[in-house]
């Protein structure tokens, strides 16, 4: 998602307390960095490893450094710095008015010129989160995800698997809805992914066949829907036609497989369908025994230990 100073500005300028004090000719200059930048350095003449990429944040101690210094050199360094042209924006914290020397060369090169009401701390957090959401790779899965015992699990499968069905159940049984049919999923930093609802007017909505669309919110409360959650699990259904599967699935467990999305592996257990057995006990079983994985307790390859040793004797 391509981010502009101007597409900050509108969607964050009330809950961020900004304003625009000059530079309006270059709101259209892209935020490409998550990170923000203090150039409290760049301002004495140290450009060597000045982060110009990153929106940059003025606070008390460059704004007092701005309004003090009066010398050419300061005038130098700072021409230097507006001049770069992937520099987004400055944004001057705690409602400090601006130095008129930077005022005058932002609106003069087009690079914004922001200030906001919001102590330095508290709006680089805040911006931070933004920021980070906006940018984030993301994609989308065909399926549903939900929370079962703390993590997150993205049933997938073909149309009409009963893969709802399955979340339903786990609804009854107390645990949280996410998101239905189209999941968007974000990569953070850390390879943290993050699923939630396609659209998020629409994500305590879920289409049951025969039932049509139920709102799970209206349903079961407000504490059973989450507007997302970290994935840690990916079950696949997989109809079993006719006493015969489509593969050999695992009976022991000793298999790990993964599911890579967005270039971050997933555990990934696939489960066969067929009349008379409980998905739900199944899904409740399999994120149990990978929280005891994320742990270092395998049980299938204990379990191959035993019978090896057994056979030993």
């Amino acid at each position: 998602m391509a981010l502009t100073t101007g597409d900050l500005l509108t969607a964050q300028g009330d809950h961020l307390r900004l304003k625009l004090l000059a530079g309006r000719s270059g709101l259209s200059r892209q935020v490409k960095a998550m990170e923000v930048n203090r150039p409290g350095l760049a301002l004495m003449g140290h450009l060597e490893q000045f982060r110009s990429e990153r929106i940059q944040v003025i606070g008390r101690g460059e704004t007092s450094f701005l309004k003090k210094s009066k010398s050419r050199q300061l005038r130098g360094y700072l021409s230097k710095i507006v001049q770069y042209k992937n520099l987004p924006c400055f944004v001057i914290t705690c409602g400090i008015a601006a130095p008129v020397l930077l005022k005058q060369l932002c609106e003069e090169y087009g690079v914004p010129l922001l200030q906001t009401a919001l102590e330095t701390a508290d709006f680089i957090g805040e911006l931070h989160s933004y920021i980070e959401d906006c940018l984030a790779p993301s994609a989308y899965a065909h399926g549903v995800l939900v929370g079962v015992y703390g993590l997150g699990v993205l049933l997938r499968g073909k149309s009409g698997i009963g893969k709802s069905e399955c979340a339903l159940e786990l609804l009854k049984r107390g645990h949280l809805f996410v998101a239905d049919d189209l999941v968007k999923i974000k990569r953070l930093p850390g390879d943290i992914l993050v699923g939630g609802p396609s659209r998020g007017d629409f994500g305590s909505y879920m289409e049951v066949r025969g039932l049509g669309v139920i709102d799970v919110k209206s349903l079961f409360g407000i504490g059973h829907v989450m507007d997302s959650f970290r994935i840690g699990l990916v079950v696949t259904l997989e109809m079993w036609r006719g006493g015969r599967a489509p593969r050999n699935f695992d009976r022991l467990g000793l298999v790990e497989r993964t599911q890579e999305i967005l270039g971050v592996k997933v555990p990934h257990i696939i489960f066969p369908v067929f009349p008379g057995r409980n998905l739900a006990i199944l899904v409740e079983v399999a994120s149990l025994n990978q929280e005891l994985k994320n742990k270092g307790v395998y049980s299938a390859v204990e379990f191959e230990e035993k019978v090896l040793s057994k056979m030993t004797k």
